[in-house]
């Protein structure tokens, strides 16, 4: 609500020529969405860089798992500023909020005081299993209230022209920017990249190195500028459309497209005996795995609380201590764009845990290459049948009204979609898919208390499988 205070106060300035731009980056990029939703006579467009459309799925909770990594660290920092206090990238002091005027020495320790009495966001975090849970601390607001994705028909209403970032590598804003192109009418570019947060690190394990890949960073700000201009000018207004850019991995090569998905075949890789990954189902059986901890921190989620650089490396050693399944060597080159679906038929000892499932590439080296990965708490498996978002894949609501926990012992249905990607994997190449219980240095363990669950994953006609979205040549 400050924006409608905050437009009409540049309109009224001397300088002002009435007409306004919203940028931002990370969380200002989704403040400069909420500028949107304002619907402001003044506001011209927007260009939101890296936010996320809805910060339960994208962020804080994908798949419903609690990120709490991201939930402590930002949560804390937060609080932070409220104590006025803020460390810059640098490792230097910030001399945070200044007084200004001749009282505002008293007015800023005042405000200090009554921030003082905010409890850190972390707090209300812990609280949180679904979107629509209201934690004390959080003054009677639940995470729907925090999703420009909840207010879509009032942005549509305003007709905001938009130029929103992603990268296939920074936590959830690939799917966040592709949700927004299928959800919302207003004109749009939505650019998706191989970046991390904020696209000044490109990461593709399937182009040989030492390749640039553009746009560079300076390249991206002046497409902003040719954008922010286009805005001004009314021409983004009355010609642009909507068009998603994205970049496929391994070939290098950007691509337009006015509709998602793309047109694909999906192709079924079945989770076979012997941790094959193959066309077949083969036998029936299963594979157990007890749950183990730890996972590498230089991923798509770290990069979200930092802006670093995403590098997964060879992921042999992670998966040796999971469930792993690898098919035989490509006999020719395969683009995967979209989203990949998983379905599991498992049993647990317990009544609910989460459940990743991690999409690679092994190089006739024996490297195995990170390209995509997802995640579901089992309480959340209900799937919903009248999302927006079907033609994605199987989507959850996250709505308290819609748990389903385990009961233990029993085969239960989990389907979910993996992040977004666009990749093409060089014939002689194997595919692996790996899955695990947890990854302890992102996101808290479920169930939070007891034994680890013991999982059970089956093999067979009605066993556990993966579809990709191939793009035929």
């Amino acid at each position: 609500m400050d924006f409608s205070e905050v437009l009409d106060w540049i309109v009224a300035q001397s300088w002002s020529t009435g007409c306004v731009v919203g940028y931002g980056f990370s969380y200002t990029a989704i403040t400069a969405d909420w500028m949107a939703e304002r619907n402001h006579v003044a506001l011209k467009g927007i260009i939101p860089r890296f936010p996320d459309y809805d910060p339960y799925e994208d962020d804080c909770f994908p798949g419903g798992v609690p990120n709490a990594f991201i939930g402590q660290t930002w949560g804390n920092r937060v609080k932070d500023l409220d104590r006025n206090l803020l460390t810059l990238a640098d490792g230097e002091k910030s001399p945070g909020v200044r007084p200004v005027g001749s009282n505002g020495e008293a007015e800023l320790h005042a405000a200090l005081r009554d921030h003082e009495r905010v409890p850190s966001v972390w707090e209300g975090f812990r609280q949180v299993a679904f979107k629509d849970d209201r934690p004390p601390s959080w003054g009677g607001a639940s995470m729907l209230d925090w999703s420009i994705q909840e207010v879509a028909d009032t942005l549509d209403s305003s007709g905001t022209p938009t130029q929103t970032w992603g990268g296939w590598f920074d936590a959830g804003t690939a799917q966040g920017a592709i949700r927004r192109f299928l959800r919302q009418s207003y004109p749009m570019n939505v650019i998706i990249g191989p970046w991390n947060l904020g696209g000044e690190i490109p990461y593709d394990p399937l182009l040989g190195a030492g390749k640039t890949i553009l746009p560079t960073t300076p390249m991206q700000q002046a497409n902003d500028i040719r954008f922010a201009d286009a805005c001004f000018s009314g021409q983004a207004a009355n010609e642009q459309g909507k068009v998603l850019h994205y970049y496929t991995l391994g070939e290098g090569v950007w691509k337009s497209t006015s509709s998602w998905p793309p047109r694909a075949t999906r192709r079924r890789w079945h989770m076979a005996n012997n941790f094959g990954l193959s066309a077949s189902p083969g036998e029936m059986g299963f594979d157990m795995l007890q749950v183990a901890l730890g996972d590498v921190r230089s991923n798509r989620w770290a990069t979200n609380n930092d802006a670093g650089k995403v590098d997964y490396g060879d992921r042999r050693q992670f998966d040796a201590d999971r469930l792993a399944y690898t098919s035989e060597p490509l006999t020719s080159d395969v683009e995967i764009t979209g989203h990949v679906v998983v379905h599991l038929n498992i049993t647990s000892t317990r009544e609910d845990g989460n459940f990743f499932a991690y999409l690679e590439a092994v190089k006739p080296d024996g490297v195995s290459c990170y390209l995509t990965d997802g995640q579901l708490r089992a309480l959340h498996r209900k799937v919903w049948a009248d999302s927006p978002f079907s033609a994605l894949g199987p989507q959850h609501s996250y709505l308290r009204r819609d748990a389903e926990p385990l009961l233990p012992g029993e085969a239960a249905i989990l389907t979910f979609t993996l992040h977004p990607i666009s990749a093409r994997v060089p014939a002689g190449y194997r595919l692996r898919v790996c899955l695990a219980g947890s990854d302890k240095t992102t996101f808290a363990n479920v169930p939070v208390d007891g034994e680890p669950p013991i999982l059970q994953f089956y093999r067979g006609p009605a066993g556990c499988y993966i579809d990709l979205p191939i793009i035929e040549p």
